[in-house]
């Protein structure tokens, strides 16, 4: 599979945005404004969008997102009437953003969106229109987690590696730069943005994986447990094993060349 066409609703628009930067948050008020300004600081010298998506949040989220919309104009504002979900919402900010290449951020604030114009930087470097589209995984080479959750997250991932195939050490990380196309012709379900590297190299896609800051969350606390994750991940690794056997992926070959007739 060759690259897709980078095109994305208003992207050839003058003035749109280069790339959108997709954050879903459910409950992190707090994290919130100073992420946004990081963000904008981090991409001053890049044509960007925040797009941020409200899951159904239940503290005052909303009125923090509005109060930033009205005064940054590089934000946008989704919301989910009730919780859908990381994924249903990376989904929607997705399909509504404007720009031709996604990065995303968990709202937490462990993401540091400093890292961005590099892994930017090394995306445009890296693509070709001939080549196979490029997905940039960020690897959280040292975590500012919890002893326990720094385990089942190193189990989960050889568990994964070793059954997907997907050869990428930290398919954790919310920070990932993409294609919003391919993203786009990626099968959605639920939990899937836990296994964007399998699935893009199921699409015909490469992905390559780069070093990352992880910084430890100040603010607000997790929204999923320990326990849950390795339960559904379970599941969700045979879903995505199922998937794969299901799909072959076409490979194209040059038409040939056309033969002249003999001269007479």
């Amino acid at each position: 599979m060759t690259r897709p066409a980078d095109a994305a609703p208003g992207a050839l628009e003058s003035g749109a945005p280069l790339l959108s930067v997709v954050v879903p948050v459910r409950n992190e008020a707090p994290n919130i404004g100073p992420l946004v300004e990081e963000i904008s600081t981090a991409l001053a010298a890049i044509r960007h969008e925040i797009v941020y998506v409200n899951d159904g949040s239940a503290d005052n989220s909303a009125a923090v997102l509005a109060d930033l919309a009205a005064r940054v104009p590089t934000l946008r504002v989704l919301t989910h009437a009730v919780s859908c979900g990381q994924s249903a919402a990376i989904v929607s900010g997705v399909r509504a953003a404007r720009g031709a290449w996604i990065a995303t951020l968990d709202g937490d604030g462990q993401n540091d969106p400093a890292d961005i114009p590099a892994l930017w930087d090394f995306a445009q470097n890296e693509a070709r229109p001939e080549a196979p589209a490029l997905m940039v995984a960020g690897w959280r080479t040292t975590r500012r987690d919890t002893q326990v959750k720094r385990l089942s997250s190193r189990l989960a991932n050889r568990i994964r590696a070793r059954l997907l195939g997907d050869a990428t050490p930290d398919t954790g990380c919310g920070l990932k730069l993409f294609p919003r196309a391919l993203f786009l012709e990626l099968p959605p379900f639920d939990h899937m943005h836990r296994f964007l590297p399998a699935l893009v190299l199921r699409q015909g896609g490469r992905v390559v994986s780069r070093p990352v800051n992880h910084r430890p969350r100040l603010r607000g606390q997790s929204n999923y447990g320990t326990l849950d994750r390795l339960a559904v991940g379970i599941t969700d690794i045979l879903g995505v094993m199922w998937l794969q056997r299901r799909w072959k992926r076409p490979c194209l070959v040059a038409a040939p060349e056309p033969v002249s007739p003999p001269a007479p």
